[in-house]
């Protein structure tokens, strides 16, 4: 029997029973939708979570802090330092020399060096005042370290600050009025800043010293730590920290508070990040959040694919239902094919078709329904994502409830079509294997 022949006879046969094989199809349909569907919730859910962690963090990005030792001392009676159970000697340092090391690792781009004010501080700005995070960086401009300006620049200079977009709004009125209404985030661009410094001596008293800084440039918002910055060269920052200290700070001794290094790109983050904690260092990226979100997700991915599944499952039972019957109906007709010629093969062939017919066309229906569904789903869901964000104050250009993947409807075509090929094994069996003169008596 040639194939075209094959395909001819087994659409004939599926034709003359359209109720049959339509109600049958349908429960295939059901079952294809909710996979499909479901499957793509999940993969909806985890493009959101993905994009907006990208959104926030530079995925190239990995923080290495100094590295604490595993077990902390405890802390007996005596005198002296020590308090918190940690010894200097016990710690691991990012000095000059770990930083080249850190850098000569495969896949490291740049290191970045930042620092932290380690002394008092207080902002005036006219009549009013704020506090703000000092960070020294070791780069010339803020896009190495890929961070933009919405106002100015992002070039830092001696007596010059880049500030965070929120910065402006830590300032308040230190001697406000009487039922006075809150004040408006002043525009710092262009403005000058008296920054005072504070230190207390051995002897409890207050030496203060104070610096004009000039606010070049003014970032994005970026909804993460750099809104809340103040950006200045890192040898200005280690002067002022030198001031509060009261002496010179030695880097090889005392290292630094933490580096910023870059990898070339984000598939080689984890990589990196495992050697640098090898190197008895702490290290932070976000890639790891991102692999940790994507595994979740996945997991979700295969459990609502298996609820899918259930239904489908349940449409095989009235595959291999309706293919019985059709055997039963047709027992007389297998006879004669047999007694003409026909093969057990050609037989079990035509049955099975018959059965994986059904299962295709529940397949098709289904993967549509399915898409269907989760286009209306993305339309209100999004709609409504986007009403939630800009009422918390977030910008959300296209949010989305579900991803359809573009492999996720030709798999389910196919795994439709395969539920109803081995739904249909059992009866197609029982037809190949029929005696030709029982079936030709069988009334």
């Amino acid at each position: 029997m040639r194939f075209s022949d094959l395909v001819d006879l087994i659409v004939a046969n599926l034709a003359r029973r359209k109720g049959r094989v339509l109600l049958t199809a349908i429960g295939v349909v059901i079952g294809t939708a909710a996979v499909v569907t479901l499957v793509s919730l999940g993969a909806g859910l985890q493009k959101n979570a993905t994009e907006s962690l990208w959104g926030i963090s530079d995925l190239s990005n990995i923080t290495v802090y100094p590295g604490y030792p595993m077990e902390i001392k405890g802390g007996g009676g005596g005198g002296g330092g020590g308090g918190n159970g940690i010894d200097q000697q016990d710690l691991v340092l990012i000095t000059p020399t770990v930083i080249e090391q850190i850098k000569a690792l495969p896949g490291v781009k740049r290191v970045i060096i930042q620092d932290y004010i380690s002394v008092g501080s207080e902002i005036t700005f006219d009549k009013l005042t704020s506090w703000g995070n000092f960070q020294g960086v070791d780069v010339a401009d803020l896009t190495d370290m890929n961070l933009e300006a919405s106002q100015g620049t992002t070039e830092l200079g001696r007596g010059k600050l880049v500030i965070g977009a929120y910065i402006n709004r830590n300032f308040y009125d230190p001697n406000p009025r009487p039922n006075a209404e809150p004040i408006e985030p002043p525009d710092l661009m262009g403005k000058v800043l008296k920054v005072t410094l504070i230190k207390w001596n051995q002897d409890g008293t207050e030496t203060r010293r104070s610096y004009n800084m000039e606010v070049v440039g003014v970032l994005k918002e970026s909804k993460g730590e750099s809104d809340y910055n103040m950006y200045m060269t890192l040898d200005e920052l280690t002067r002022w920290n030198e001031w509060g200290m009261g002496r010179k700070i030695n880097r090889e001794k005392e290292g630094y508070n933490q580096v910023l290094v870059k990898a070339e790109s984000p598939k080689e983050v984890v990589a990196i990040s495992e050697q640098i904690i090898n190197m008895g260092l702490q290290a932070y990226t976000p890639q790891s959040m991102v692999q940790g979100i994507n595994s979740f997700f996945t997991i979700m991915q295969i459990i609502f694919g298996g609820v899918g599944a259930i239904a489908l499952l349940v449409a095989a039972i009235g595959i291999a239902n309706t293919m019985t019957m059709s055997i039963l109906e047709r027992t007389r007709e297998i006879g004669i094919m047999k007694a003409i010629g026909a093969t057990n093969n050609n037989i079990l062939t035509i049955f099975l078709g018959e059965a994986a017919g059904i299962g295709f066309v529940g397949g098709i229906g289904g993967a549509a329904l399915g898409w269907i569904i989760s286009a209306v789903i993305n339309v209100f869901a999004s709609s409504y994502l986007a009403s939630q964000a800009a009422s918390n104050g977030y910008m959300s250009s296209t949010p989305i409830a579900t991803s359809t993947p573009f492999w996720l409807p030709i798999f389910s075509i196919v795994f439709a079509t395969l539920v109803g090929l081995l739904s249909g094994l059992y009866p197609a069996l029982n037809a190949a294997t029929l005696v030709p003169v029982d079936a030709l008596k069988y009334e």
